[in-house]
């Protein structure tokens, strides 16, 4: 699928009070030759949010459409920075990249996200990147 590019975003200071997606990257689960790069997230604020940092490289409403194909889109350098607050699930940090272009460049530093009655967690699949500072949960990177 032909379909342009991402590049360049900056979200500053966001607050989220209980949403379903904090700060979200999402590709159809489905060919193209899109990408995503470049991408900041800095000094957000999260407040029993259940999917507070997440990129879904799988995301297929329905299962119309995408049912076992993988996305093409290349997501790279993401930085997730001075991220705090609580997570209203056990995965506070989920990386579910592409088997075909796996997510690279993905950064956190100083994240500190928890969960209220349970131990907070990360989720990685296809995803390459690393850490600097202080993560919680700990880092699938």
């Amino acid at each position: 699928m032909e379909e342009a590019g991402v590049q360049n975003v900056t979200v500053m200071k966001a607050i989220f009070i209980g949403t379903q997606n904090g700060l979200r990257i999402k590709s159809w689960a489905r060919p193209s030759n899109g990408f995503v790069q470049g991408v900041r997230f800095l000094g957000a604020v999260m407040q029993n949010v259940q999917n507070p940092i997440v990129i879904d490289q799988n995301y297929c409403p329905h299962n119309i459409n995408c049912p076992g194909q993988v996305s093409g889109v290349k997501i790279s350098d993401v930085l997730y920075q001075n991220i705090r607050g609580t997570s209203a699930t056990q995965i506070a940090i989920k990386f579910d990249c592409s088997a075909k272009t796996p997510g690279t460049g993905i950064r956190l530093e100083n994240v500190n996200l928890i969960c209220p009655n349970q131990v907070a967690q990360s989720f990685c699949t296809n995803a390459i990147g690393k850490t600097l500072g202080s993560i919680q949960p700990n880092s699938c990177l």
